[in-house]
């Protein structure tokens, strides 16, 4: 049986495919939390999960990728392209988290926290949904007393949910972004 492929599994192919699967499973519920620095070790986990996705795709460690002067046989050697996407993987990885980080650092700066915040206009398009929903329940004519989530005070003349008088009204200057600790902003 002379070129007969060897077609059985082994213990590393089985370990490399928990190690991947855990990669992948841990940095998809990191990338899935509301703290920006919890989403860039996720996607940190996810792109290691990917390189060894490609190396374990690249066939049996140890076997060079070109046999120069030798017959082929196409069991033997080491498929060449799944790591050179792999270094090109490695390469973009690091461009993409050193970027990722300075997005939360700039948002830390900024807000004081690397907390991601609920947005402003998809609470007032829930609320408008909940009304929709409830007239359509109460009837056009009748009086809905509930509650739905409806923020207390005023909304301010920019209505976005902060009343007025808050952080850069009366021609205030911003001082987010002079230097100071995010805790001396409040």
């Amino acid at each position: 049986m002379t070129g007969a492929v060897d077609n059985t599994v082994n213990t590393l192919d089985v370990t490399m495919a928990v190690v991947v699967g855990g990669l992948f499973t841990i940095g998809f519920h990191l990338m899935l939390q509301r703290s920006l620095m919890r989403i860039v070790l996720g996607f940190i986990l996810l792109g290691h999960g990917t390189n060894m996705l490609l190396l374990v795709a690249g066939g049996t460690p140890g076997r060079p990728p070109v046999l120069e002067g030798q017959p082929v046989n196409p069991a033997e050697p080491a498929d060449p392209l799944p790591q050179a996407m792999a270094l090109t993987s490695i390469v973009i990885t690091f461009g993409l988290t050193a970027f990722l980080m300075a997005l939360a650092y700039r948002s830390w700066r900024l807000s004081g926290s690397d907390e991601v915040r609920d947005d402003v206009e998809d609470r007032r398009i829930d609320i408008a949904r909940q009304r929709a929903g409830a007239d359509e329940v109460t009837g056009p004519g009748e009086e809905n007393d509930d509650d739905l989530g409806e923020p207390d005070g005023d909304l301010g003349d920019d209505g976005l949910g902060e009343p007025d008088g808050g952080e850069g009204d009366a021609g205030e200057p911003d001082h987010r972004d002079d230097g100071t600790a995010p805790e001396e902003h409040r």
